[in-house]
């Protein structure tokens, strides 16, 4: 069963987002409402995915979620993160890609769409 940390400053979000990855069969080892946890939490489960939303309140000195993705990568090159933004927020989406999401979901979203792209992610290097 492929491990997902989801991470979200708004709880309805992160329901929403459990609610679906748990019926697609993923098991939800954590969840944040910040970039710093969010570090701490892959650390300590080391998921196969991460979910993470791109715009955060800073805390701890992580100001959202590109500065929370930059240091998982720097922690794990090979981690499995997709950010989720807000419609207007393309130069963010931008900015993660390079920083090495591999991929994003736009809110509002719907559950087929992020079913496809949990799947999606998570089969990239897994047969």
């Amino acid at each position: 069963m492929p491990k997902i940390l989801i991470v979200d400053d708004a709880m309805f979000i992160r329901n929403m987002l459990k609610e679906i990855a748990a019926g697609e069969g993923y098991e939800i080892v954590g969840e944040a409402e910040n970039g710093k946890d969010a570090i701490e939490l892959y650390s300590k489960f080391k998921p196969d995915i991460v979910t993470m939303d791109i715009v955060m309140p800073d805390v701890g000195g992580v100001d959202g979620g590109i500065a929370a993705l930059k240091e998982i990568i720097k922690a794990d090159p090979a981690a499995k993160v997709i950010m989720i933004s807000a419609i207007g927020q393309h130069t963010f989406v931008t900015e993660a890609m390079k920083e090495g999401a591999r991929d994003f979901i736009v809110k509002p979203f719907q559950a087929e769409k992020v079913a496809s792209t949990l799947h999606k992610v998570y089969c990239e290097g897994n047969p």
